[in-house]
């Protein structure tokens, strides 16, 4: 069934707003953690714990399920895959080795593909019987 005509209207600002909701995340859950730990063996982690991860994950659960269950399938993929991978990209961007492209990739592929299967699913199980 296609879209309603005045959800086709407001997907670009729904994209934007997903790709911003998405930053800000990235921001309040790991843009401030700039610090790797070292360990005794001299061996270095982080700089992110897996709390950062998993309480980012949760916190776009929410705005990415509510996109996807009005409708707005575009921008609940789209937008939290554009805005975590902008949000990447500025926040690794300092990596003298150059390696920091293929994380942003990483995360790129990886946040598109949740969301892309993720999305259609709370799609379909929240539908409303017209």
């Amino acid at each position: 069934m296609p879209t309603e005509p005045s959800k086709q209207l407001h997907q670009p600002q729904a994209i934007l707003a997903m790709a911003a909701i998405a930053v800000a995340a990235w921001a309040a859950w790991l843009g401030w953690d700039q610090i790797r730990d070292t360990h005794p063996d001299g061996s270095t982690t982080g700089p992110y714990q897996p709390w950062q991860v998993i309480g980012l994950v949760l916190t776009l659960l929410v705005p990415v399920s509510w996109a996807a269950s009005r409708k707005y399938g575009a921008a609940a993929i789209i937008g939290p895959t554009v805005g975590l991978t902008v949000a990447a990209a500025y926040d690794w961007s300092d990596d003298a080795s150059g390696l920091f492209v293929i994380g942003v990739f990483m995360v790129m592929i990886g946040t598109l593909a949740v969301t892309g299967l993720l999305s259609p699913l709370i799609a379909f199980f929240t539908r409303t019987k017209d």
